[in-house]
């Protein structure tokens, strides 16, 4: 596979056919990030989002509507939280944990660094957490940090937002009675990307690796591609068995079946994409030969627009 190349979308890329986000956080049709930017419309929608709470298995639950899916461990050690969602979340997200049990939080895990899964850290640090993540997300927070798909550069986090633990390859705890494994994919979505196992539970948290029934957004300028994207979903599926439990970074909990959907829907994605660009097709002309149109009704609902996909995709092959 060609090694991809960063990447830098045009904001009209964000425009699509005036498709319907249909989902708690993004729930704005994508002229609105043309408009407002893609950061400041998933913020302000996090500030208006209802959580709701999804009991998963066991001891474990799943907070939805702040950024990327929150899972929540409970019992005697504390509450562990693998995600921290996005800060203005702050008062919907504690009454959601309130819900759950009266158990403090004290332990945090980060998939990765991006906003909408860690600009959250700060507050739940200083509620308790100590926050656990890849070296490269602590390396990605701790400077400015510009995602050019984005069109935003992301200021240094301040020093509680860090993660105090941080691991290169594996890392293992355990944590009210159940064994919690974390494991790096190697650059995929971006270069900072872990899964979280409940062994215990056999349920798994894939962060961003899985984007459940919505097409994924990559981040080039911090290590990602669509090859790294696959070689995820395709290290997913070798891994974990049927019988497990996957929590999605975004969308909801599913299957097996639904993570091999996805895989197949990035494999066929980049072989169209591949081949109109080895024809010599420009990015324009590529996205309007429309080489997702067979998934664009499930996969196109939010603001990772078709375009926006193709474009993504465009710079890696």
């Amino acid at each position: 596979m060609k090694q991809a190349q960063p990447v830098k979308i045009s904001r009209r890329l964000f425009m699509g056919a005036g498709l319907s986000a249909g989902a708690t956080l993004l729930t704005r049709r994508p002229l609105f990030a043309e408009v407002e930017g893609i950061v400041p419309t998933m913020v302000n929608a996090a500030a208006k989002a209802k959580i709701t709470v999804h009991p998963v298995r066991r001891n474990i639950s799943v907070l939805e509507g702040s950024g990327g899916n929150i899972a929540v461990l409970t019992g005697a050690d504390g509450k562990l939280l693998v995600e921290a969602g996005f800060a203005v979340s702050r008062p919907a997200i504690s009454n959601a944990l309130a819900s759950i049990n009266a158990d403090a939080i004290k332990h945090l895990i980060n998939t990765h660094w991006h906003a909408d899964h860690t600009d959250g850290n700060a507050w739940l640090h200083a509620a308790g957490a100590e926050i656990t993540a890849h070296e490269n997300t602590r390396k990605r927070l701790a400077v400015a940090t510009r995602v050019e798909g984005w069109n935003w550069t992301f200021p240094a986090a301040p020093a509680g937002a860090l993660p105090v633990k941080v691991f290169a390859t594996d890392y293992e705890v355990r944590r009210n009675n159940t064994r919690i494994t974390m494991k790096y994919y190697g650059p995929a979505h971006t270069d900072s990307d872990v899964w979280v196992h409940f062994t215990d539970a056999d349920v798994v948290h894939l962060g961003d690796t899985w984007w459940n029934g919505v097409y994924p957004f990559i981040d080039y300028s911090t290590g990602g591609s669509i090859d790294g994207q696959i070689r995820a979903a395709e290290a997913n599926l070798a891994t974990f068995t049927d019988k497990i439990i996957f929590i999605p970074g975004h969308g909801p909990v599913g299957g097996r079946s639904e993570v091999v959907e996805f895989r197949d829907m990035l494999v066929a994605t980049r072989e169209k994409v591949a081949a109109l660009k080895k024809q010599g097709r420009s990015l324009n002309e590529t996205i309007a030969a429309k080489p997702t149109s067979a998934y664009d009704a499930k996969w196109g609902q939010l603001l990772v627009t078709p375009a926006l996909f193709t474009g993504l995709v465009y710079a890696g092959v």
